[in-house]
Formats: structure tokens, sequence, C-alpha cells
């Protein structure tokens, strides 16, 4: 039977999934913003713990995994490429989930699957000693064993031309779970404007492209206001900022209060 995460509760219910991207290789930043109320009506319920383009390595994993689960909040390694080794490597230090960059065809949708999964439907290795310690009250064994081949969210980033052109082919795979955008790679890899016309078209094919196979869409945003546009549109987990850039903004943005100079617009965009 699959365990239950704070994501898959998220995703499940009727509300979006919130999350953020922590670039940071700090358990006590990402305790800091998820400790207590959060002042809002609802809550962040899932972290993107970013080994791809932040300061994190696999040897930070076991710490973070913790930390942000013992908050019961779920936490999700984007691994730096689609390999089975960092797969394996995520998931046995107790990521509730994993993100994988440049999902290009369903070819490599299958393979992200299969390396998630334990056999006999997948190939991944067993040894997970660690893994459970981030899933509170959730024992080491069959329940962590079982749970897996329903328990661990799988996400596929699409972010190139071939990966739009294939997304219907993408999402349909067994075992996917979130298709998840990456904006800015997105426009570099189709060579289009960012926030242009065709962008937005690719974005849209891709939020279609989940919901008519049943899976859910997801996409990274740069600020809370960008966040809010994409709720509207229809997508069920957003990242609405990552650590630097709103650290980064905010004490530039106190920096200038002290000043007595005025304070405009808002985080700036991260990357």
């Amino acid at each position: 039977m699959a365990f239950n995460t704070a994501i898959k509760s998220s995703l499940n219910g009727p509300s979006v999934a919130y999350g953020f991207w922590l670039t940071f290789p700090s358990a006590a930043l990402a305790k800091s913003i998820l400790h207590g109320d959060s002042g809002s009506s609802t809550k962040f319920s899932w972290v993107l713990v970013d080994a791809e383009h932040g300061l994190i390595s696999d040897h930070h994993y076991y710490e973070l995994n913790n930390a942000i689960g013992s908050e019961n909040v779920s936490p999700i390694i984007r691994v730096p490429c689609a390999e089975e080794w960092m797969i394996k490597r995520a998931l046995d230090a107790g990521a509730h989930g994993i993100m994988t960059p440049m999902c290009h065809s369903e070819v490599d949708a299958a393979n992200i699957v299969k390396w998630t999964k334990y056999p006999p439907r997948g190939t991944r290795g067993y040894g997970p000693m660690f893994a459970p310690h981030a899933f509170p009250g959730l024992n080491a064994g069959p329940a962590y064993d079982e749970g897996t081949e329903g328990g661990i969210t799988i996400a596929v980033q699409i972010e190139s031309k071939s990966g739009v052109e294939n997304v219907e082919k993408i999402a349909a795979v067994p075992g996917i779970d979130v298709l998840f955008i990456g904006p800015f790679d997105l426009a570099k890899q189709t060579n289009v404007v960012h926030g242009g016309e065709e962008h937005e078209g690719y974005i849209k094919r891709i939020l279609h492209a989940a919901h008519n196979a049943g899976k859910k869409a997801a996409i990274f945003c740069s600020n809370g206001n960008d966040a809010n546009r994409r709720t509207q549109q229809g997508f069920d987990m957003i990242s609405v900022n990552t650590d630097v850039g709103v650290i980064r903004t905010a004490m530039l943005n106190e920096l200038k209060t002290a000043n007595g100079e005025a304070v405009e617009g808002g985080p700036r965009k991260g990357y």
C-alpha cells in the first residue's frame, strides 16, 4: 500500500500544491521558512532540493530531507541528470519525490520510472537504510518498501523543443505523476522570447497534455504575482520563488528603506 506524503495529499486535494526552490545546502534555512504558522490560509507542501543548479550535492541530501520531512513537507530532489545512480542516491537519502531535468521523449520518461521503482516493475537497487527517516511515522522495512510503488512522486521537466514535440507521449507514460515546466530553459531551448506568444503556447500545450493524460501540471515561477497568474491558468503544482531570489531582494529592499529610498517592484527573477 502506498504511503501518503504532503505532496501526494496536496496534489490529490482541491488546492494548488505550492512549494519553493532550495538552492542553499542549509537545513536551518529550510526549517526557518517552514516551521510554524505560514500566516496564510495555505502552506508549502513541498520543497525542491536543487542539486542541478544549486549549491547542493548528494552528501547534503540526508540532512535536508530529514529537516524538510520533519515539518510535514515533502522534499523533492532535482537530480543533476536523469541517470539511474543519481535517482537511487536521492531516494535512498529519503526524498519523497524526484525531479529530472530535460525529459525529451517517452523513452526518457519510461527509464525514469523504471529507475525509481523496485523490481519487478523497475530496477532500483535495494538499500534504503536511511530513507524512512524522512517520513514521519513510517516504519522501516515493508512499510517503506511496499509504499514506494505509489508513494514516491515522479516529476519530469519539459523544457526543450523535443520535450514539447513529444509531450503527449511523455504524459501517457505510466508512473509519471507530474509534468514540470522549466520556463527559462524552455524559452532558450526553443529559441523563443520568454513570455512571448510562442512561449506561452508551448506552456499551454504542456498544461493540456498533462491534464488530458490525467497527470498533474507544474511550473517554476519567479515571484508571487507570477505564481498567482499560473494558479488562475489551472496549474496544480507551483514553485513561488527561490530562496536566493527572496533573500537578496528582501535584504536590498531593507537597505533602500534604511537609506530613505523608495522600494519598487517585486522579487528579482532568480534563474
